[in-house]
């Protein structure tokens, strides 16, 4: 049944599945049958957030004067899922994860967001975007089957079956799951190294002024307002399921027609780009997507730069390649 749902394309809106008596499109909460909620302690998961980063939102975004929400830290979200120590977006705002290694495209699921909902109703939700440079960030198509008409309270209830690719949509413990195979149609983005995943809470509300919609144009409804310090979506955590090891990387590297040797490189050490056909630049970013050397040549110098992971940008008069990894 997990399987199933995951890989139906979104627009198939007419096939119907009968559980407990209601129709659903998608899967249930946790703990039912057909849920594809992962458990924290998943021995799926191989690796968590190193480094995370965070724009707040507003506590209320129909009252500016009680500001943005002030729960929690960034530095809560690095490690494993543990419900207690969470990050509090407010209304609106946005976290960007950074990670040890990349998050790779594997078969079925990739990785899993975790909130801290306290049960399986009280869902507050959030986009995903993804991005395999850390500058341009792409979402994946979310869904949501919830009431359009009445509003979700403050603490009111969302069904997890109604939801779909919005994080949020299980409790605490429990991390929502995503597959980078569903972006595996955009051409700017290297679905094979994901290197940054930002979360952007819904904002809930049905009014016309602040509701957010999903991929279909519907609004998403979920507990609004939440004008408390601890208010919007509430990260916790974001599970690896696949990740691409630095032993990998030259694999992957070849594959795509180009090789950067030596990789790993050591400080000061000169890197070299082959396989390359009518280069125009190369741009080297770090892991928080700030542009620290460019260059025309072929060949990088490394020694102004510190030890740590880079991305490689390569840009050719026909083309914009997808980015290469460098571990310095």
């Amino acid at each position: 049944m997990k399987q199933l749902v995951a890989k139906w394309p979104l627009f198939v809106l007419f096939v119907l599945i009968f559980q407990n008596g209601r129709s659903q499109l998608y899967a249930p909460a946790a703990g039912q049958t057909g849920s594809s909620a992962m458990y924290k302690d998943s021995s799926a998961f191989v690796a968590w957030v190193k480094d995370c980063s965070v724009i707040r939102g507003l506590q209320d975004v129909s009252t500016p004067s009680l500001g943005v929400a002030t729960g929690g830290d960034p530095s809560m979200v690095a490690g494993k899922a543990d419900i207690a120590t969470v990050l509090s977006l407010g209304d609106g705002g946005s976290a960007v994860c950074v990670f040890q290694n990349p998050i790779t495209n594997g078969s079925g699921f990739d990785f899993a967001v975790f909130e801290n909902s306290f049960n399986d109703d009280f869902l507050e939700l959030a986009f995903v975007e993804v991005s395999s440079d850390g500058i341009r960030f792409f979402r994946f198509p979310s869904h949501s089957l919830s009431d359009t008409i009445n509003q979700c309270g403050s603490f009111g209830s969302t069904d997890a079956f109604k939801i779909n690719n919005l994080a949020g949509k299980y409790r605490g413990g429990f991390g929502t799951p995503f597959d980078l195979q569903e972006l595996s149609n955009i051409p700017e983005l290297n679905i094979n190294a994901i290197t940054h995943i930002k979360i952007i809470d819904v904002v809930g509300s049905l009014e016309k002024a602040y509701a957010q919609k999903d991929h279909f144009g519907n609004k998403i409804n979920d507990p609004w307002p939440t004008p408390f310090p601890s208010g919007g979506f509430d990260l916790d955590a974001i599970g690896v399921i696949h990740e691409l090891k630095p032993n990998a990387i030259h694999d992957n590297i070849v594959e795509n027609g180009i090789i950067v040797y030596p990789n790993p490189v050591k400080q000061s050490e000169t890197v070299n780009l082959s396989g390359l056909k009518n280069l125009v630049s190369v741009r080297v970013y770090n892991m928080q997507g700030a542009l620290v050397q460019q260059s025309e040549s072929s060949i990088l110098n490394t020694k102004d730069l510190e030890k740590g992971l880079y991305f490689l940008q390569i840009e050719t008069t026909s083309n914009l390649l997808p980015v290469k990894l460098l571990i310095n």
